[in-house]
């Protein structure tokens, strides 16, 4: 799966949303491969957006469509500063098989980091799907883009609420999960950045 990370500061949330709600209701019909995605904005007023699709070629069909390119010049109107564009070839959903982008999530979170072993990385997160939802049900799934340089990553992951994530996330794993966490954390190549994103909106075909 192809994943395209958009990020930025913008100056006006209210009308980036409704730019977003335009481009999924007018513009996305005619995007060849796309899967779905989620956008949202942090309390700084920091925009993220993850944009799926089947193939890098298919989203690159859909920049080139005039009715895109026009969206984007009018949306990038409400951006502050440089927007910084992540194209990922390399694309993970969890669990697996999941394709409906999580709509039913009441609170979002985007992690940003590097990693020694983004394959051991994505292995290991799909081995603890099953014993992970019995350990923290509030956590409903997670989207995985490594990033071109092939190192860094952003991660949206996806939750039933914040107050029920925030009281799970100190909540000591069981043991059949302890060496698997222990291993992906010393994956990390220091410490991972967190935005959590106070309205977030997602969709899917």
């Amino acid at each position: 799966m192809f994943i395209q990370i958009i990020q930025g500061h913008v100056t006006d949330p209210a009308a980036m949303r409704e730019a977003f709600e335009q481009w999924q209701r007018d513009l996305a019909p005619g995007a060849e491969g796309w899967l779905g995605g989620t956008a949202g904005i942090t309390g700084d007023d920091t925009f993220f957006a993850s944009a799926c699709f089947a193939s890098a070629a298919e989203a690159r069909r859909n920049s080139e469509r005039p009715e895109q390119h026009q969206w984007w010049m009018e949306t990038a109107k409400y951006f502050s500063g440089e927007v910084a564009f992540h194209d990922c070839e390399r694309g993970e959903v969890f669990p697996e098989g999941k394709t409906d982008f999580f709509p039913d999530a009441g609170f979002v979170q985007v992690m940003q980091g590097r990693l020694r072993d983004p394959d051991k990385v994505t292995a290991l997160m799909h081995r603890m799907e099953g014993d992970m939802r019995e350990w923290r049900p509030d956590l409903l799934g997670a989207v995985l883009a490594i990033h071109p340089a092939g190192d860094a990553y952003t991660q949206f992951t996806y939750f039933t609420s914040e107050p029920e994530a925030r009281e799970n996330e100190s909540k000591e794993p069981p043991e059949r999960l302890r060496g698997v966490m222990d291993e992906l954390m010393g994956l990390e190549v220091g410490e991972p950045v967190y935005h959590d994103l106070r309205e977030h909106w997602t969709d899917a075909p």
